[in-house]
């Protein structure tokens, strides 16, 4: 086949972000805001505010604003939650930041909360919390979130790349600093450098290799394996969240799999089996309200002993608490449990775990620094603020804090810099090569191995892991990845090609899935999300190890190293009146 001509456009900002989810708006608006001579330019896979994953957060945000509440509460259940493997700078930043945050959402962009009769912002129950600390827009927090960010961004002058495709991070042959980011224009299919004086990755994680899933179909962790192929050391791969209750819709539907929220729980809602029987305090002495993971863990158990409603999954009811008030609170879950044929005010809606968030990410330093100078890395794509299992509440309020926190460095850093880095062309030439082999190669079915890549993962990297079943796993990972690059695209036409971006989307997947893999077989022990039939005990907690995980030539190394505990230890506790951790949730 005739060589295709490795060309490419180029474009110039000092400021790049990647992502239009709730850390890359909060960075762009806090970059112009710092620098407001400074050009900032937003880069997104699909179309901005319409695509990613903040838009879909239906529950809410977790701040102590409320008496009693603190900020110190709000980090004990973080790290508690996290089973003692948070990085606990990082958790502090977040808890500490988000009442900041909050008040920024409301007073400056606008927002509009639930509040109490008396006109405070009303806050929710949210599993695992030892308080009800979750402020929402009543089961639409995220679009109202969206889209106020989005009226702020389209007033500030901030450019937009829609339809752009993130493929490589591009560093300078000096120095090593980040130079830019090579694209695809998704609407030409021309590469396109984009360079900039600083850099944020913001793509969300998005584990969407699993058969269950809740990410929108768009997140495929480009930005982990670009990373990955950077050089840039990842942490806490293994731990994958599993949403206890996600849509079981049947095959024919790609609402299966969409959350339904943790307020159902927390607002008295059941679990039953398919003999129409609450099971969830043989697993946990709170229920229903126990952690994502734990409740995660129930359903599959109950599953796996056959006990499953028609479709495999088991039942969420809520009619208990009188379907008027469920409709009214809940109103948009109610619609949708309804497009899928389904009564959750007062009947009854098949739910299955769901891959739903992966707390492990790149390592970054709590003001979001990378190793490479002018990277900078927040929300779903950092790794270390949730250790082993996010709180439900915690993740939007990672993605604006952190968020953030990025753009405001973003803007010191790119305001002292005086010329853009010169890109490596080497990496340039090495990277359109790459992306364009599958446009050489005779057509095949990616489909079917994206169908394989989803049932491999959730049969043997899922909810309950084992040695055997891992190392069966990773086999047939490295297999897929083998397959597919056997694999071409039979359309050679480049522009609004979706099955190339499909094969991209794939590769990035089996990457990411087996390091998910390696580092899962890496913990010999259970910890939150991860949790090993072998090894089911959680080890002692004053010798918690991290996983690490980074690409040597075409394989990747999985090592450990010390959690550092910088503000609390285990067994100790930041609350003044407790020489321990709560056990209990307040209702």
């Amino acid at each position: 086949m005739e060589r295709l001509v490795m060309s490419y456009q180029t474009i110039t900002t000092d400021i790049l972000i990647l992502g239009s989810g709730g850390a890359g708006l909060f960075a762009a608006l806090h970059a112009k805001k710092q620098a407001p001579d400074l050009s900032v330019t937003i880069a997104v896979k699909g179309l901005l505010g319409k695509c990613g994953c903040t838009r879909m957060v239906q529950g809410g945000y977790n701040v102590a604003l409320a008496p009693g509440d603190s900020v110190e509460r709000h980090f004990m259940d973080t790290i508690e939650g996290g089973k003692w493997l948070p990085h606990q700078e990082m958790a502090w930043t977040l808890c500490q930041t988000a009442p900041e945050r909050i008040r920024e959402l409301e007073n400056e962009l606008g927002c509009f909360f639930d509040r109490n009769p008396d006109g405070s912002v009303h806050q929710k129950a949210f599993a695992g919390q030892t308080f009800d600390r979750t402020v929402h827009k009543g089961d639409l927090t995220g679009i109202e979130i969206i889209g106020r960010l989005m009226e702020q961004v389209h007033a500030r002058g901030i450019n937009k790349l829609e339809e752009h495709r993130a493929i490589e991070l591009i560093v300078s042959s000096n120095d090593g600093r980040i130079a830019g980011v090579l694209m695809i224009d998704m609407r030409s299919g021309e590469f396109v450098l984009v360079r900039a004086k600083t850099v944020l990755m913001a793509t969300g994680g998005g584990p969407t290799m699993y058969r269950y899933h809740t990410p929108s179909g768009d997140k495929s962790m480009d930005g982990l394996a670009m990373a990955l192929r950077a050089g840039l050391t990842l942490r806490d791969m293994e731990m994958v969240q599993f949403h206890p209750t996600g849509l079981l819709g049947g095959e024919g539907t790609r609402m299966t799999g969409t959350v339904l929220e943790e307020g159902l729980r927390g607002a008295g809602g059941y679990l039953l089996n398919g003999n129409k029987e609450r099971f969830m305090f043989q697993y946990d002495d709170r229920g229903e309200r126990a952690t994502r993971d734990i409740v995660s863990r129930g359903i599959y158990e109950e599953m796996r002993s056959g006990q499953t409603s028609p479709l495999g999954g088991v039942y969420i009811s809520m009619g208990h608490l009188g379907p008027d008030m469920v409709a009214s609170k809940f109103s948009g879950m109610v619609k949708r449990c309804a497009d899928c044929g389904f009564d959750l005010a007062g009947g009854l809606v098949e739910v299955v775990p769901t891959a739903h968030y992966l707390m492990g990410g790149v390592i970054v330093t709590p003001d979001t620094r990378t190793e490479i100078p002018g990277l900078f890395v927040a929300g779903e794509d950092a790794g270390g603020a949730h250790g082993s299992n996010r709180l439900g509440g915690n993740g939007v309020a990672n993605s604006t804090v952190f968020g953030g926190i990025a753009g405001d460095q973003m803007a010191e850093e790119a305001s002292s810099i005086q010329h853009h880095a010169e890109p490596d062309q080497h990496l340039i030439d090495q990277a359109i090569e790459r992306n364009l082999n599958p446009m050489r190669l005779n057509g095949g079915s990616i489909h079917e191995i994206r169908e394989d890549l989803l049932n491999t993962m959730w049969e043997h990297v899922g909810v309950m892991r084992n040695a055997e079943a891992l190392s069966q796993g990773l086999t047939k990972i490295q297999a897929l990845r083998t397959e597919l690059y056997a694999t071409g695209i039979a359309l050679k036409a480049r522009s609004f090609n979706m099955a190339w971006h499909e094969w991209l989307n794939l590769e990035s997947l089996i990457d990411t899935s087996e390091v998910i893999c390696l580092s899962a077989l890496a913990r010999d022990n259970s910890r939150g999300a991860h949790f090993r039939e072998d090894f089911p005990e959680a080890g002692d907690l004053n010798s918690s190890f991290f996983t690490t995980a980074h690409q040597s030539r075409d394989t990747y190394v999985i090592n450990r190293r010390p959690v550092e505990f910088s503000r609390v230890k285990p067994g100790e506790s930041l609350l003044a009146s407790e020489n321990a951790l709560p056990e209990e949730v307040i209702s």
